[in-house]
């Protein structure tokens, strides 16, 4: 089951010509990405402080229209003078590639909390939500936000939750079929470090957030998307083709 509300037939991006027609000139610090293997699966893990300066979230351009690609964002930064150093898709959209969910962008409430229960891996309850407030990436479980009430600066609502507060999602089972190629992020509360994880091939919920949990040691994280998961690297060169996308999670860095 695809974790997106989009049909199959949505438009593929990100080809590699276009790559590098919008590709700035690589920064010269070494990728925040690497590759690791954990209970026979490999996934790329993307490793930040969690007040990373540059952290942010993208939608839509000046004109309404949703960037969609990691080139169209990173050409756009451009023309401002900054560079896209790292992106992932980061929650679930609807065929307009509007959010689900929660999303704010620069303290702007494009789409409102959700709460109730529905259809798809979304309201696979808990869900959560990856937030930026006064500089500081967190991961909460929905109602721990709402109950919380927090100002932020960014925000995306996506579900489900992979680890609570220490704990898998209590319907993750060790047994499942369900296997996709997923991504996610979470928050080690012990250390700061902000994680954004991509798995290499197809892996079950389970698995997925038994790599946040007992590998990365992340108290909470939340599962971004599924079928969709793309990842951007300017250090690599890397840039994911596939659907269109609705909100981008990014780091980005002004040019000196």
């Amino acid at each position: 089951m695809l974790s997106t509300l989009i049909p199959a037939l949505a438009l593929l991006t990100g080809s590699p010509a276009a790559a590098d027609a919008a590709q700035a000139e690589p920064p010269t610090s070494p990728s925040p990405c690497t590759h690791e293997t954990y209970e026979g699966a490999s996934y790329t893990i993307c490793a930040f402080d969690r007040n990373e300066p540059g952290l942010r979230l993208f939608l839509n351009d000046a004109s309404g229209t949703p960037y969609g690609d990691f080139t169209t964002l990173n050409a756009r930064l451009q023309e401002d003078n900054d560079t896209l150093i790292f992106a992932m898709n980061a929650g679930m959209y609807h065929e307009n590639r509007s959010p689900v969910g929660l999303y704010i962008e620069d303290g702007q409430e494009l789409a409102r909390l959700q709460t109730g229960e529905g259809y798809g891996n979304f309201h696979l309850l808990p869900n959560g939500v990856f937030y930026i407030q006064d500089g500081e990436a967190h991961v909460a479980e929905t109602s721990a936000y709402q109950s919380a009430s927090p100002d932020p600066d960014f925000a995306t609502q996506s579900g489900p939750m992979l680890v609570i507060n220490g704990e898998l999602h209590p319907r993750f089972r060790a047994d499942s079929t369900s296997f996709k190629r997923r991504n996610g992020v979470g928050v080690d509360e012990k250390t700061g470090k902000l994680y954004f994880v991509l798995s290499d091939g197809w892996v079950n919920f389970h698995s997925f957030g038994a790599l946040f949990r007992d590998h990365l040691g992340c108290e909470n994280a939340l599962f971004l998307d599924g079928s969709i998961s793309r990842l951007y690297d300017a250090v690599t060169g890397r840039n994911d083709p596939g659907l269109m996308m609705g909100p981008i999670v990014a780091i980005i860095q002004p040019k000196e």
